[in-house]
């Protein structure tokens, strides 16, 4: 993967702003204060060789308004006016935009900013708020200093998992496809909902991932590569070369003890992303939420680490109270659904309203949306749906 030569200034001792983590959010972290009119001099660190690895991180248009879509702009890799999803008995085209950014579209963006060094083959040993310890003995020293390492397990939180493996392909010859399949479920259940995502990148490339709700972690990639394979020849594509493959696992909240989970955090280092469980609780998606904290941090700079963290705490609490009726959902669908019938819930949301599903992926839902979403024929069988109404009987069985 060619990437454009970072930045670093590993000589300086001190830092207005030190990002220990180069992934999505201390990305939207740095570029949003580089964009301040005076920015800050910040330094991303990471305990990888290759900083903000090899990923794919999407939105909706309509998750973000007209300010953030400004200022992300040059992180974005690939746009598109509409997408489009399928089912066994149902298919639908959404005129809703659709935006992709890539590790190499964040590491370009980043380069260019004379205020942002990055500094890769640095793992943190000791983190505080005035400075850190690398794991070769040495020390920085900062202003503020903001944890975005990534997600980190914890018993407050209690997931499903939305697992995924993705080949980014050369077609032999044009695919024909516009704009994304960013759920194509007509597909074969297999190990909980599966579906297939496709990004169009080019005429002639696409970015194929096949991805399960799944109850457990493990992660066959021979099987879902051989999958792939198996849906493009389906489709009439013929793949030339694989450029790359990506993976991941991501969390799907069943169930929240947001105060217990921030009661293990350290109140004077301001953690963020999903390391501070700010994701999507449904979908997984997790820009929305980066661009959020981002804004905060800008909104709050200058400021030191314990100030920060009590906001970002303050913030990420108000989230985990507004995101409790998609963890309700979540539990339905992998409590009440039988595995292979789980897609018959998603089938049903994607009749609903256009404008519904976008404040759904946006972590928008109004009262409203509530109420259409739940009314009707229950997708599960009532009595189970009916167990899955109190979330704390879910964390206090995990507990025992």
């Amino acid at each position: 993967m060619t990437r454009p030569p970072l930045t670093s200034a590993a000589h300086n001792a001190h830092w207005q702003l030190l990002v220990v983590g180069a992934g999505l959010a201390g990305a939207l972290i740095a570029l949003r204060l580089a964009q301040l009119p005076k920015p800050p001099q910040t330094l991303i660190l990471d305990a990888a060789a290759l900083p903000f690895g090899n990923h794919t991180w999407s939105f909706h248009s309509p998750d973000l308004d007209a300010d953030d879509l400004a200022w992300i702009a040059p992180l974005i890799a690939h746009r598109w006016k509409a997408q489009s999803v399928k089912f066994r008995d149902f298919e639908r085209n959404l005129g809703s935009g659709y935006a992709s950014l890539t590790s190499t579209s964040v590491s370009r963006a980043l380069a260019g900013h004379k205020a942002i060094s990055i500094m890769p083959n640095s793992p943190v040993a000791e983190l505080a708020p005035g400075g850190v310890r690398l794991d070769d003995g040495r020390k920085l020293t900062a202003d503020c200093v903001i944890d975005a390492r990534g997600f980190l397990p914890d018993p407050a939180l209690v997931l499903g998992y939305q697992k995924f493996f993705g080949l980014e392909v050369e077609t032999t010859q044009p695919h024909g496809l516009r704009d994304p399949i960013i759920m194509d479920a007509s597909v074969a259940q297999k190990d909980g909902y599966r579906f297939i995502y496709v990004l169009p990148l080019t005429a002639t490339s696409l970015l194929i991932e096949d991805t399960r709700y799944s109850d457990g972690e493990a992660l066959n990639v021979q099987e879902l590569a051989a999958d792939i394979s198996e849906y493009s020849q389906a489709r009439g594509w013929s793949i030339a070369k694989v450029i790359r493959s990506e993976e991941g696992i991501l969390p799907i909240s069943l169930a929240f003890d947001a105060e217990a989970f921030w009661r293990g955090r350290p109140v004077d280092v301001p953690h963020v992303g999903m390391r501070a469980g700010l994701f999507h609780p449904t979908t997984g998606y997790s820009l929305p939420e980066a661009v959020r904290v981002a804004n905060l941090v800008a909104e709050s700079w200058p400021t030191g680490s314990k100030e920060l963290a009590e906001r970002v705490r303050d913030h990420a609490l108000s989230r985990a109270r507004q995101q409790g009726f998609y963890r309700l959902l979540n539990r339905m669908l992998f409590r009440a659904a039988k595995p292979d019938q789980r897609h018959l819930v998603l089938q049903r949301f994607y009749t609903l309203p256009q404008s519904l599903i976008e404040r759904f992926y946006a972590g928008r839902t109004t009262t409203g949306d509530i109420f259409r979403i739940l009314t009707g024929k229950p997708p599960v069988p009532i009595l189970k749906a009916l167990a899955c109404l109190q979330e704390r009987k879910l964390l206090k069985n995990t507990k025992a």
